[in-house]
């Protein structure tokens, strides 16, 4: 979850900073010629950032992506455990309880209820 956030924060701060810069550009005291040129040097740039935003993004799902598929592994082989521990435990059970009635179990209910 953590790396999530990273990735996050790392593309809001990566947006942060385009934005401050074309502001910063827009508000500077230039001639409009060389603000003009700022802003062209600065929209050109502005691909190659939004391909580094889009890969820190891939990254940072894939890290995702990994992290779910691991815990959801490990979440099956607790299951398939546990399943396995409660077969084991009612088998057990099943033997005790033949070992503790063999007789009764012989016995018509009649025979049973006459008994009690």
């Amino acid at each position: 979850m953590s790396n999530n956030r990273s990735g996050v924060f790392i593309g809001g701060l990566m947006l942060g900073a385009t934005i401050g810069a074309l502001t910063g550009l827009l508000a500077a005291p230039r001639a409009g010629r060389e603000t003009r040129k700022l802003l062209k040097k600065s929209a050109n740039a502005i691909p190659e950032l939004a391909e580094d935003l889009s890969t820190s993004v891939q990254i940072q799902a894939d890290r995702l992506s990994n992290s779910a598929l691991r815990n959801w592994d490990e979440t099956l082989d607790r299951l398939r455990e546990a399943i396995a521990a409660g077969v084991d435990a009612s088998q057990r059970e099943t033997q005790v309880l033949k070992r503790q009635k063999p007789v009764e179990d012989s016995d018509s209910l009649p025979q049973q209820l006459e008994r009690s």
